[in-house]
């Protein structure tokens, strides 16, 4: 049975995507006999092209993929450049984590309120520094051109990176990297960037690519901080498909197929700019330079981490302070009273999605567990360890559901299961969370379970114990710690999906994130904090149990209580 996991895995990452971007394609071209369309036209085509707006909609949204990923890759190089084993470096390392766990919607709330014209910061500075009685007239929160868009992806795209390039750093020895540039009179930040960045960005290139996919065909907060007229591409596709006029699927289609093309455009842009990077790269490296600019480098990093890091969680503490706010006119810094009153009246209408969201993010956080422990076992039984090739394209399977956009397939993938007669069910919902799950939960687990020491399974089948029972008994109570780890990231990422609850569930499986998200239009800070915090509490609850379990269960054996 072990030997059906891979083949599982790749059948679930591949089957549902090719299906999805068929059911995407053939209706992009007229073909859909269920709305009648029984032969090949363009002309979802040309009511697409003649949409208002849509240039500037593939702009933001091609726009926003580039320099989101650019920015947060730069601030995490020059991070990781300027202050490797230093303090701040720890103290950054133990806040990936949470950061990481905030969900997209949450964090985006967050930044709303902390830089509306209404917001925390301005009223901390108002009136004494700015002289404003009144919020300025000034559209900062979903401007036309994005930027707010990029700032909010900014800070949740920070952490994802930074944990990437901290699983890949041990492969490296950059310690020894480092120390060999530091004999040759090399600053330690020049030196980092001269002898490390060029080795480790190839272990790195599939999630950069993941980031860029995700910012050029985000939803959720897009419809919080992004642009409203025209909102990016795939916002518009999203009220396309929902429109109660059944033939704009076809237009729907297409703009899907056009999101296709756009995340891949950014893509090979993004190449493009790698091979330029390369070139240039190759004249710094050569010319020296072993001081210049090591100590703006080294701030540089320092600052914009810290002010990303600060940000988010002071966005948090905006969303705690607006969900227990009385009467808070402006400009004052401080509401004049803090009530409940906020959170009782909420708390009828959370039971029921926080109910669904815990039930999804189980379901699909156990499965992927299931499959992933199969598959890491089967490989180590068989000993077959990867290649270099196959491994590149084991990882490339990995990353297929998170590079290639969700809107695109997604929306293929309901005219599958509708043509098939399913019905929108919690079922069909973990399905569409395992997809994006399975992903996070593998790459999460496989570096710990392949670094177990398999003595410890050797010895326990020398005492008579079978494989199965070494397996139970031996390494999972070893790698406890990390499997719980691997279990909350995958909690995590559940728990924050937007679209394939709203496209698989056709609305009716609300949980805490579609409903977060659907109260974004309504403009009431205090029900928005609410359901903004509910959203950002539950991912913690898996990291808390992560770090505790083991510490609880293993109190007395130390060496236990963290992963190998």
């Amino acid at each position: 049975m072990l030997r059906l996991a891979p083949w599982l895995i790749v059948i679930l990452l591949v089957g549902p995507i090719l299906a999805g971007l068929t059911m995407a394609v053939l209706p992009a071209f007229g073909y859909l006999p269920a709305l009648g369309g029984h032969a090949f036209s363009l002309e979802p085509w040309r009511l697409l092209l003649a949409q208002p707006g849509l240039a500037r909609s593939v702009g933001v949204s091609f726009a926003s993929g580039l320099i989101t990923t650019a920015i947060s890759l730069a601030v995490v190089l020059l991070f990781l450049a300027g202050v490797s084993g230093s303090r701040l470096d720890r103290w950054i390392r133990r806040l990936v984590a949470p950061l990481l766990s905030i969900p997209h919607a949450a964090a985006a709330f967050g930044l709303a309120f902390l830089i509306a014209p209404s917001g925390l910061l301005s009223r901390l500075v108002s009136p004494g520094l700015t002289g404003w009685e009144r919020p300025p007239d000034v559209l900062i929160v979903q401007d036309p051109w994005g930027l707010s868009l990029m700032a909010g992806l900014i800070i949740k795209e920070i952490p994802f990176l930074l944990l990437m390039c901290l699983a890949a750093l041990p492969q490296l020895d950059p310690e020894r990297r480092v120390a060999m540039a530091r004999s040759l009179g090399y600053r330690p930040t020049t030196a980092w960037l001269k002898v490390v960045t060029p080795s480790l960005y190839p272990l790195i290139r599939l999630p950069v690519f993941a980031v860029i996919a995700y910012a050029t065909s985000v939803v959720d907060v897009a419809l919080i901080l992004g642009p409203t007229l025209p909102p990016t591409l795939a916002v518009s596709i999203l009220v396309w498909f929902n429109d109660p006029d059944l033939s704009r699927r076809f237009m729907a289609s297409a703009g899907a197929v056009l999101q296709l093309g756009v995340t891949a455009a950014a893509l090979i842009a993004w190449w493009c700019l790698e091979r330029l990077v390369a070139r240039l790269g190759r004249h710094w490296l050569a010319r020296g330079g072993r001081d210049s600019g090591d100590l703006p480098l080294r701030l540089a990093g320092k600052g914009l981490i810290g002010l990303a890091t600060l940000t988010a969680f002071a966005g948090i503490a905006g969303l705690a302070l607006y969900s227990i706010a009385g009467f808070w006119r402006f400009p004052d810094a401080l509401p004049q009273g803090l009530t409940a009153a906020h959170w009782l009246r909420a708390l009828p209408a959370l039971a029921g999605p926080v109910a669904t969201t815990a039930l999804i993010a189980i379901g699909a956080t156990l499965i992927a567990l299931a499959l992933t422990l199969a598959a890491l076992e089967n490989e180590q039984r068989t000993g077959r360890q990867p290649a270099q090739g196959r491994l590149l394209s084991a990882l490339t399977l990995l990353y297929l559901p998170l590079i290639v956009p969700q809107i695109a397939f997604l929306f293929g993938l309901v005219v599958v299961m509708e043509s098939l007669g399913t019905r929108p069910t919690h079922a069909l919902v973990i399905f569409g969370h395992l997809l994006f799950v399975l992903p996070y939960v593998f790459l999460s687990l496989a570096e710990s379970y392949r670094r177990f020491d398999p003595r410890w399974s050797q010895l326990a089948v020398s005492l008579g114990a079978s494989r199965n029972g070494a397996f139970w008994r031996v390494r999972l109570p070893l790698l406890l710690a990390p499997l719980l780890t691997a279990g909350a990231v995958g909690l995590a990422v559940s728990i924050g999906q937007y679209l394939p609850t709203q496209l698989l569930g056709a609305g009716r499986v609300p949980t805490v994130t579609t409903e977060a998200v659907s109260l974004a239009a309504s403009g009431n800070r205090r029900v928005i904090g609410v359901w903004a915090m509910v959203q950002a509490g539950l991912p913690l609850v898996g990291f808390v149990i992560a770090v505790g379990l083991p510490r609880l269960l293993w109190r007395n054996r130390r060496d236990m209580r963290g992963s190998p």
